[in-house]
């Protein structure tokens, strides 16, 4: 292949639907699309792809691409910028609640807000007895709203006196007799 030193309109064409219609048209409807033969645009278009064969169509498409981060390029200032412009869009539209979450939405991105998630692991067989006796007052407290007059003491005598129940037992083989439907004569 001679080299070029200029795209072709229909190559600038192709790399333009490429980029332009990305995700929504495969690169041989963009070959079509640009005037390429129908019956070799997947060839084509893999070829205009490959920066062996053709590194100026590859190259283009490259800066189209770049255009268009820059375009909807998204930093902090922008980011804020963006999520004030909706919040005042909703007051003036009185969408008081999209407003709200607009504002909260600029807090947490300018780190007002800090979420917090704490993940305990670990057995009760693990705890000591004052630890256990502690976590289950704290237990009776935070549900006695729904425990009618369970009182802690009460709770953990009811517990020791329980006796656990380790064994597992298999229930018991059903015997499946099969009566034979077909009579023979």
């Amino acid at each position: 292949m001679p080299k070029v030193s200029k795209l072709t309109p229909m190559q600038m064409k192709f790399a333009q639907e490429l980029v332009y219609n990305e995700g929504r048209k495969t690169a041989t409807e963009c070959a079509i699309e640009a005037k390429y033969s129908s019956d070799r645009a997947a060839v084509t278009a893999s070829e205009l792809q490959n920066p062996k064969l053709y590194p100026l169509v590859v190259q283009y498409i490259g800066q189209l691409r770049q255009e268009i981060l820059k375009k909807y390029d998204i930093n902090f200032e922008s980011h804020l910028a963006q999520l004030g412009d909706m919040r005042n869009k909703a007051l003036n539209a009185k969408a008081w609640t999209a407003a709200i979450n607009a504002e909260v939405a600029r807090g947490k991105a300018a780190g007002l807000y800090v979420e917090q998630k704490i993940i305990r692991t670990g057995k009760l067989d693990d705890l000591s007895e004052e630890e256990l006796d502690s976590r289950i007052a704290e237990v009776l407290d935070q549900y006695s709203p729904i425990l009618e007059g369970v009182e802690a003491k009460e709770f953990k005598e009811q517990v020791k006196n329980a006796t656990p129940t380790t064994e597992r037992r298999l229930p018991k083989p059903v015997n499946i007799v099969s009566e034979d439907t077909s009579s023979t004569n």
